[in-house]
C-alpha cells in the first residue's frame, strides 16, 4: 500500500524545517511524497537557494501565489490548494510553521477531510496582535497529528484539550 503525502512549504523557515522529514521519507518505498511550494517567498535569495543549499529537490507542484495582504495571500492560497488536493488525493498534508500558507493548506485539507499533520505544533506567544500566532492556534485547533519541538508545545496543546495523557498523538 502506497500512502501519498502532500508536504507544503511556502516561505523560507518552512524550507529549513521541511528538508529532514522529505530526506527521511524517502527511506520508505511505501511512502509517496509531493512537495509543494506555495510561493509565499518566491525570489532567489528567499526560497530558491535553499533548496539548493538544504538539498530539496525542486518542488512537484508550485503555486507562485507571491506576495499580498494576509488575507488575499491566504484566500490564493486555499483556492490553488484545493484544486492540487483534488488532483492528487493525498492519505496525509503536512504543514510546517505559521506563516499564512500553512494556515491556508491546513483549512483547506480539512474541509476536504484530509488528515493534517503539523510541524512545530503547539507553539504560543499569546499575543493575538501577531498574525502567526493565529495561524499556530487555528492551524492546531483543526490538525490531526502534532510534532512538537519542545515541552512548551506539548504543554500547550494539552491545555487546548488536543492530548489527553496516554493517546497523545504529539
Amino acid at each position: 500500500m502506497t500512502i501519498e503525502v502532500l508536504n507544503v512549504v511556502g516561505a523560507r523557515p518552512n524550507l529549513m524545517k521541511m528538508a529532514p522529514l522529505v530526506a527521511e521519507m524517502a527511506n520508505y518505498p511505501q511512502i509517496h511524497q509531493t512537495l509543494l511550494h506555495t510561493g509565499q517567498h518566491y525570489d532567489a535569495q528567499m526560497s530558491t537557494v535553499f533548496f539548493e543549499e538544504l538539498g530539496l529537490p525542486e518542488p512537484d507542484v508550485y503555486l507562485g501565489v507571491g506576495s499580498g495582504s494576509h488575507a488575499w495571500q491566504t484566500a490564493q492560497v486555499m483556492l490553488a490548494f484545493e484544486t492540487v488536493c483534488q488532483d492528487l488525493k493525498p492519505n496525509l498534508v503536512i504543514v510546517v510553521g505559521d506563516v499564512n500558507s500553512t494556515l491556508a493548506c491546513a483549512l483547506t485539507a480539512a474541509k476536504l477531510w484530509i488528515p493534517v499533520a503539523h510541524v512545530e505544533a503547539g507553539l504560543r506567544s499569546f499575543d493575538l496582535t501577531m498574525p502567526e500566532e493565529i495561524n499556530r492556534m487555528v492551524t492546531d485547533a483543526i490538525s490531526d497529528y502534532f510534532f512538537v519541538t519542545e515541552e512548551s508545545g506539548r504543554a500547550n496543546l494539552i491545555k487546548e484539550g488536543k492530548a489527553k495523557n496516554d493517546s497523545c498523538r504529539c
